[in-house]
């Protein structure tokens, strides 16, 4: 077998491991860091990204076999990880520098702005992928143990990067943390190279970045970080001096303001008849730049609360006095003041952000009353569907407040992110937690010429209400509004629902009667009535997916498998254009083309990674009898990138947020395929076809196997606790990663035998349909 016949020293592995380790927090990172400075709906192309940078890198070696021999494969190692060590600092320090705009169909200049972002990003993935290929493709016979190597270092990437952020308090001292521990790698891989210049050198760069880690950590633990985020979503950040900055795995929150200035208090939809001038004092606070709310001066006197009884949103409490309310999303407190305003008897408010109730109850205690010591209020660190479900006590109010699974209200930011809170089967465990006389209430935008997403709200009320065995929804749902302007396209008012458990009274429709009238709200659903003939044709449930097909905008009620419900345009309609400026589809058709110039995008690129090496190397490499080895890392590449987006997407709902999903499935898979690759390092010689033969089944079938049984594994149970969800998740994930990491080390002994000087080029086409997959995932699961 070509390649070096002498064991490799352990220091190879280990820094295989750390450069491996590093890429894969680094891509991780990027898509917090992208979910604040972009916008949501780019943040899953970091994924893209770092496997698309990951095969220009392996195509370098494969162009250049000359430059990049077998007998210089060491010292390449220590070279590329070191610049992809310093890599990550300069294209993280340009990143900061650009600003990303919206990104409109019209604007060219925009879009270029977003591919020169892409590209400066992608630099540090290519000197990762020199350094992984050279490792995987040069010494063919420590192949299994150095991609044993490469997904174990990978796995345990995915939850360093977890307590990283518990450490370093922020996203930029994530970043020069990374950089280090792939200096780290790179001064392993110095150990055998001869010579002192560049042990040297890595040795400096070592220190100097762990030096810039360690003090960029001190000083974003003291609130004054070296650096800062400078363009956020198209636009420099609110200019309000930062009181308090945390970031972690699944967010940065930010908090600003006067403490002592009095202002106009903050509210969804303000009643017109509130015309108080009583100010209040607030403090703000912004989750990843763009989700906000308020902390809120609270000294116990609920006098001075009153405002709140004038907000749409909080209608629910005039129906239900003296309740047990629980709130999801606890975000700066201002449902449970609302709650306390009402003086309902307790209030439960559910947050999965732990740092957003440590914000509110001790960083700034003092300041919003410390809520958590009042004898009503319970928080609770959680997320929501899943502790409510676990719930034997039932609730008179669940209340949810313009409340997200990602913590953003940025324009299109949901049309690509699945969400568990608003699916037939989460309100179905909201119903049932309910008292007889309890009510869901949940509000959203209302878009004057299309109101897309009160539509979908009552869609999911009727059809929950319908699996539950109510005849009738429409006797159950109340729909009132507050209109805010007169601005076409644009956001003109705010939609509350109430769900009853129990069909509602006279006397309940005659007290909601009477608050409408009082604070000149709107009608929009009340039994027997409706403002429009589609509101009355989705309250009634009958034919509702009839009803629904029909509609010129997909306002049917999201499940589990398709959870999008934010995305209402079909993409059968992505090309009628009176669709695309109709209040939240406006929204919808910005996402939906980016995701499709995207596809075509990387489809392209797929194409020019294979096709420009082979047109390149035609004449010095000989092709025949290498179909076969170009279809199976073709589809090795296309399938597991599948597997892993779809598990993600179906995870995302199980375990209650993104970037949960995102560790679980990819520590899972990883570390598991690490293992399954180390199983198969004795296998050499005539071996090797027949024993690929027999593991590539048995992954055939344990994909089959996953595939039926872990839909019914997720139902049921749903409403474990998060760390059983999460033990559970990595369980089932584990046979699975196990067969795949089998592929790629037998495959590419497989190809070491056949053509040795193919085995870059073909590492390269594993990771160009890789990115492929990873935007056809998301548009298969659309």
């Amino acid at each position: 077998m070509p390649g070096s016949r002498t064991p490799l020293k352990k220091n190879i592995y280990l820094g295989l491991f750390f450069v491996t380790l590093s890429t894969l927090m680094y891509e991780i990172l990027l898509t917090r860091i992208f979910s604040v400075t972009m916008w949501y709906h780019f943040a899953f192309m970091a994924i893209s990204l770092t496997m698309f940078g990951m095969t220009v890198g392996a195509i370098l070696v494969y162009l250049f076999p000359r430059y990049f021999t077998l007998r210089r494969a060491r010292y390449h190692l220590a070279l590329s990880s070191l610049f992809f060590s310093l890599s990550v600092i300069a294209s993280f320090l340009i990143h900061l520098t650009i600003r990303i705009p919206l990104v409109r169909y019209r604007y060219l200049g925009e879009w270029l702005l977003l591919a020169l972002t892409y590209i400066v990003v992608s630099v540090p993935f290519l000197f990762a992928g020199i350094c992984l290929c050279l490792a995987l493709t040069k010494f063919p016979r420590q192949v299994s143990k150095l991609y044993t190597a490469d997904l174990i270092g990978s796995s345990l990437g995915c939850l360093l990067l977890i307590y990283a952020f518990e450490i370093t308090t922020d996203g930029p001292a994530t970043v020069t943390l990374v950089a280090f521990l792939a200096a780290v790698g790179s001064l392993l891989f110095t150990l055998d190279v001869p010579g002192k210049k560049l042990k040297r050198i890595v040795l400096l760069s070592a220190l100097i970045l762990g030096l810039f880690s360690l003090t960029q950590t001190v000083f974003a633990r003291r609130q004054s970080p070296l650096l800062k985020l400078t363009w956020i979503k198209g636009g420099i950040e609110r200019r309000s001096r930062t009181l308090y900055e945390k970031w972690n795995s699944f967010s940065r929150i930010r908090i600003w303001g006067d403490p002592q200035r009095l202002e106009r208090p903050f509210g969804f939809g303000f009643s017109p008849r509130y015309s108080s001038r009583r100010k209040v004092r607030q403090l703000h606070m912004s989750i990843d730049a763009e989700a906000y709310t308020v902390l809120t001066a609270f000294d116990g006197d609920l006098k001075k609360l009153e405002y709140l009884k004038y907000d749409i949103t909080n209608f629910a409490h005039y129906l239900r006095p003296r309740s047990r309310v629980l709130v999801i999303g606890a975000g700066g407190g201002r449902d449970v003041l609302s709650a306390l305003a009402f003086r309902q008897k307790s209030v439960v408010a559910v947050e999965m952000n732990k740092n957003i109730i440590d914000v509110v109850n001790r960083r700034f205690g003092d300041f919003t009353g410390h809520l958590d010591r009042n004898p009503k209020v319970t928080f609770v660190n959680d997320e929501a569907r899943s502790y409510i479900a676990r719930q034997e006590e039932k609730f008179d109010i669940i209340q949810g407040s313009f409340t997200d699974t990602w913590a953003s209200v940025a324009s299109g930011a949901f049309v690509l992110t699945e969400n568990s809170l608003y699916t037939v089967e989460a309100w179905k465990t909201f119903l049932e937690h309910l008292t007889p006389r309890g009510v869901l209430t949940f509000s959203r935008w209302y878009f004057r010429d299309r109101p897309g997403e009160i539509y979908r709200l009552t869609s999911l009320a009727s059809a929950s209400l319908k699996e539950l065995g109510v005849e009738n929804p429409w006797d159950h749902i109340v729909i009132v509004k507050c209109m805010l302007g007169q601005t076409p396209n644009k956001v003109n008012g705010v939609g509350t629902i109430l769900v009853s458990k129990e069909p509602f009274s006279d006397r309940d429709l005659d007290t909601i009667e009477t608050v409408v009238d009082r604070l000149k709200f709107d009608f929009v659903v009340t039994p027997g009535f409706s403002v429009d003939s589609t509101f009355a044709g989705i309250a009634s449930g009958k034919n509702l997916e009839e009803f629904t097909a029909r509609f010129p905008i997909d306002i049917s009620p999201p499940t589990d498998d398709s959870p999008f419900f934010f995305q209402m345009l079909r993409l059968r309609d992505i090309f009628k254009p009176k669709l695309w400026f109709q209040g939240i589809m406006t929204i919808n058709m910005r996402s939906v083309f980016i995701l499709g110039v995207l596809l075509i995008l990387v489809t392209v690129l797929t194409l020019l990674c294979i096709i420009v090496p082979l047109l390149l190397t035609a004449r010095k490499v000989k092709f025949k009898g290498t179909f076969p080895l170009f279809l199976f890392f073709s589809s090795i590449g296309f399938g597991f990138m599948l597997v892993e987006i779809s598990q993600m997407q179906r995870l995302i709902i199980f375990l209650g947020h993104p970037t949960y999903a995102l560790s679980v499935v990819l520590f899972a898979l990883l570390f598991s395929g690490g293992l399954g690759s180390y199983s198969t390092r004795k296998v050499e010689g005539s071996l090797l076809l027949p024993s690929a033969a027999r593991r590539l089944l048995l992954l055939l079938g344990v994909l089959i196997i996953f595939g039926f049984l872990t839909p019914s594994l997720i139902r049921r149970f749903a409403g474990s606790p998060t760390p059983f969800r999460i033990f559970l998740a990595a369980g089932v994930l584990f046979p699975l990663g196990l067969f795949m990491g089998m592929a790629f080390p037998l495959g590419m002994k497989i190809a070491s035998l056949r053509s040795a000087s193919l085995t870059p080029w073909l590492w390269g086409i594993n990771g160009a349909t890789s990115v492929c997959a990873s935007v056809l995932a998301v548009v298969l699961a659309l």
